[in-house]
């Protein structure tokens, strides 16, 4: 497991709380990706420019490196009836503990002890549940008809869409991004969505290359921070992996480092060295960064506007400043900006 040494600080999750109204929480995404707003930040000195999203190219430089998080999100959100009783049940799977086995969330738990079987669409998959582990997590291990279990989720699962967004999503493809390759996400690396195969071609035709990293993104992503102290949090881990070739791009660049999103962030923050190079290293990151942390590889970061008291919030602080970050927040709020999943983006350089 990947971590870093926490930096020492007063800080406390209230000073990371904005007042959001609920109006600004995006529901539904736009009906083109690029077509959203983005707030260009100076992360020295807060200077704020209000564009479009596809405005992104013209601050994009030949020689740069645009990391991208290529994890593909499953069809998460199973619901079936328990075996013997036919209770409803819903299953959330987590991450993926080996040959058909998944760590996954079960609702309502308690009727979810060693040995109960759970029942989908029929049985064409079942799961009977091995082991309750930490935070109230299940072990459960498929049966299913057909050779390959991520086709049967693909057919009979749902998008495990954030608590926060309410209404349905049409389009499935609306919650992955044009490059997801990688399976194993229970959400989305929600900057990324905003790019389109047009806009990513423009960018390498500008000498700009791409470097696909891969953090598969857990629910750990939505968990509330509970304890005041920053330092007493304890982060959620999530698997990360970075290919020699990826490494290579980035080491080998000429122009800055830009990560689209706070999983490239992490991913890359995890990698690095401590003179700024990068590492191929598949495995587990636990990395939590809050302003004080030092940012051994990332120039600029793409992202998009996250909950009040959130660890992605915190991120983005320590990437400029908490004050610089709060009041892009408020300014966000006054110009109407969509935030959260399928909210607007903000680029901070």
């Amino acid at each position: 497991m990947i971590k870093n040494t926490l930096p020492e600080t007063n800080l406390t999750k209230q000073d990371f709380y904005y007042d959001l109204p609920e109006g600004r929480i995006a529901q539904t995404p736009l009906k083109v990706r690029d077509s959203s707003k983005l707030m260009c930040v100076d992360k020295n000195t807060g200077e704020l420019e209000h564009k479009i999203f596809r405005d992104i190219i013209d601050y994009l430089c030949e020689g740069d490196v645009l990391v991208i998080n290529d994890s593909k999100v499953i069809p998460a959100r199973l619901y079936g009836v328990k075996e013997d009783s036919g209770i409803d049940m819903e299953v959330l799977l987590l991450r993926s503990r080996g040959l058909d086995t998944w760590e996954v969330l079960c609702r309502p738990g308690r009727r979810a002890k060693p040995g109960t079987v759970i029942i989908f669409a029929d049985g064409l998959l079942r799961a009977t549940v091995t082991e309750v582990i930490e935070d109230g997590n299940r072990i459960v291990k498929f049966d299913y008809e057909g050779d390959n279990l991520y086709s049967v989720f693909d057919q009979i699962g749902h998008m495990p869409l954030p608590p926060y967004i309410t209404e349905k999503l049409e389009d499935k493809d609306r919650y992955q991004t044009v490059y997801a390759n990688e399976r194993g996400s229970a959400a989305a690396p929600t900057a990324g969505l905003h790019f389109t195969p047009e806009l990513l071609e423009k960018i390498k035709a500008k000498g700009v290359q791409i470097a696909p990293v891969m953090l598969h993104v857990g629910l750990g992503t939505f968990r509330p921070v509970k304890e005041d102290a920053l330092a007493d949090h304890i982060m959620h881990s999530e698997y990360i992996s970075v290919t020699q070739e990826s490494a290579d791009i980035i080491n080998n660049r000429k122009g800055r480092l830009i990560c689209v999103g706070t999983t490239s962030c992490r991913t890359i923050e995890s990698v690095a060295t401590d003179d700024g190079k990068i590492q191929a290293i598949s495995g587990d990151t636990g990395i939590f960064i809050y302003p004080g942390y030092k940012f051994k590889a990332v120039d600029a970061l793409i992202t998009n506007f996250h909950l009040p008291e959130s660890t992605l919030l915190m991120l983005v602080s320590a990437f400029s400043s908490r004050e610089i970050m709060l009041n892009a927040y408020e300014e966000a709020i006054n110009n109407e900006y969509r935030f959260f999943s399928f909210g607007d983006a903000m680029l901070i350089h």
